[in-house]
């Protein structure tokens, strides 16, 4: 401060050019200053001379930068607040008339300024713009930042439609930005949906934002909250029929078969999910991403895999998941494909494909690490479950662990019995059948508390496969009839058809071999026309077997 106030005129310069910013241009300085060149270059040289700026290249091309951040700052700070707000308007004009395409390439720089101006209004309408821009480019974490910077200014205008309309377009884009920096279920991305949703409703309901509800949706049934998440579905399907509005019937779909998938509605999922591709336009809804956070044909798809896999169709679920990457990737999405590497990679986890899961897992680090995404947890969890396939099960087993703690601690409860049961396979693999047996248990009081029962069918054949290596032949055998049953109610017919072989192995193994084969051949038969999963392959062993035997 000493050695600015030493610099008389020349203070002026140092103050309007930190204005500017840490480094500026003497062009633009020149414009907002309003001093002749004889007295900007006169004040310049003396700055530079001073060692208090650096200066590259020549007046009017020349480019000047403070030596320390500390020296803008201080410059800055010593200005008065009225003039201050007065130089920061007089930048911003400046700018959008000398560089107005800034302020589409940087409208974080304008919104910085008119918020130090006091000019409220354009500085939340420049923040919505930077974090739009943000959210196009897949920059999460930033546009987070900025839709909240717009969000903090507007209790500075007064309560009206107009600052809540605003709002409402702050808080679902900043709500689009949580989910995937903070997770779906984390308390900041509810809370924000929370008051979305209010605002929603308050404004009557506007059929532009009915992505608010959608998400709204999505943060409580990644909390296996589905009985106010199928609420929230029903009633954004009620809305978009009411406004005819497509989009929101595909949103709608979309977040219903999402609800249905974990409680082991697998019919009533397809249904949905079907209808949601059907009336999904990629070019009419291609908005739909960056509104929602994710795109609706990307997230349909993917839990159609799931679907289909549970019914029986693995050959159909092996392609829509191939035809589902595929599209993340051309849709240059990565919020989309690290859905669709998560999600969509369950089924390979489940049916043993390594080299598939390994190569998709490294894919889903890659790029949750690089666009900070909380999917990094889902890939350290099925990172493990490759490991422990492969036959590091120490290494495995960690990850396993710290993958789960870490998704857990997102605030989501979803998938969390498919995460504790490859856990507790990790252990059989082991030979720790104890440790196994006390991970399903877990598993089973999840299920019981949040409802999400997709897996249950093989959650009890799990336990009843741990049972049988202890030798508790009688419990084991209840368990898989538990299973059969579950997997008939749900029509999922890839749980039935795992229960009927581990009950048909088990017959076998007491001599009871022809009703080994009655109980296995109906399940089979289903699949004869199937894809070649390794659950047919060692079913038609077994049927062979039996047969030949």
């Amino acid at each position: 401060m000493a050695r600015l106030d030493h610099l008389a005129s020349a203070r002026r310069v140092a103050q309007i050019g930190a204005t500017i910013g840490r480094e500026f241009s003497y062009d633009l300085l020149r414009a907002v200053s309003r001093l002749s060149d004889d007295e900007l270059q006169a004040s310049l040289a003396r700055l530079v001379a001073s060692e208090l700026v650096f200066q590259r290249g020549t007046p009017p091309e020349a480019v000047y930068s403070f030596k320390h951040a500390l020296v803008q700052d201080t410059a800055h700070g010593s200005l008065l607040r009225g003039y201050r707000q007065q130089l920061h308007a007089q930048l911003a004009e400046t700018l959008e008339t000398h560089s107005p395409e800034l302020g589409d390439s940087q409208p974080e720089l304008f919104a910085r300024h008119y918020a130090e101006a006091g000019l409220v209004e354009k500085s939340v309408a420049y923040w919505d713009k930077a974090g739009r821009r943000s959210a196009a480019r897949s920059a999460m974490a930033e546009a987070a930042v900025q839709f909240q910077k717009g969000l903090d200014q507007l209790p500075l205008l007064p309560d009206s439609p107009e600052r809540q309309q605003r709002e409402l377009e702050l808080r679902s884009g900043l709500g689009a930005a949580l989910m995937i920096v903070k997770g779906y279920a984390a308390p900041e991305t509810g809370d924000n949906y929370a008051r979305a949703r209010e605002l929603w409703e308050h404004l009557g309901s506007p059929s532009a934002f009915l992505h608010v509800p959608c998400g709204q949706l999505f943060y409580h049934v990644n909390r296996c909250e589905f009985d106010v998440a199928q609420r929230l579905a029903e009633d954004l399907l009620r809305v978009s029929r009411q406004h005819n509005n497509i989009a929101g019937l595909v949103l709608g779909h979309t977040c219903s078969g999402r609800t249905l998938v974990p409680v082991g509605r697998f019919a009533s999922a397809r249904s949905h999910l079907e209808q949601a591709l059907a009336l999904y336009d990629p070019i009419g809804h291609s908005s739909l991403p960056h509104q929602v956070g994710i795109d609706p044909q990307v997230t349909s798809q993917t839990n159609l895999v799931l679907v289909l896999f549970c019914l029986g169709f693995p050959d159909q679920a092996m392609t829509l998941g191939n035809a589902a990457l595929a599209g993340a990737r051309r849709l240059a999405h990565p919020p989309s494909l690290a859905l669709s590497l998560g999600i969509g990679t369950f089924p390979l986890a489940l049916a043993g494909d390594n080299l598939a899961l390994e190569e998709r897992v490294n894919e889903l680090v890659a790029v949750a690490a690089e666009h900070s995404f909380f999917y990094s947890a889902v890939g350290t969890i099925l990172r493990g479950w490759a490991m422990v396939r492969n036959g590091d099960v120490t290494e495995g087993m960690a990850l396993l662990r710290s993958g789960s703690a870490a998704y857990h601690a997102t605030g989501q409860e979803a998938w969390m019995p498919f995460f504790v049961l490859l856990q507790a396979a990790a252990y059989e693999m082991a030979g720790q059948i104890e440790e196994g047996l006390t991970l399903l248990e877990e598993a089973f009081q999840i299920v019981e508390r949040t409802g999400e029962r997709w897996l249950e069918a093989e959650l009890h054949r799990q336990k009843g496969e741990l049972l049988l290596w202890q030798g508790h032949s009688e419990a084991a055998e209840e368990l898989y009839y538990k299973a059969l049953d579950i997997a008939r109610e749900q029509e999922a017919k890839l749980w039935e058809l795992r229960a009927a072989a581990s009950l048909a192995r088990l017959r076998r193994d007491q001599g009871r071999r022809a009703e080994a084969r009655d109980l296995l051949a109906p399940v089979y038969g289903w699949f004869t026309e199937g894809f070649a999963t390794p659950d047919l392959k060692e079913a038609e062993a077994l049927l062979y077997e039996l047969r030949s035997g």
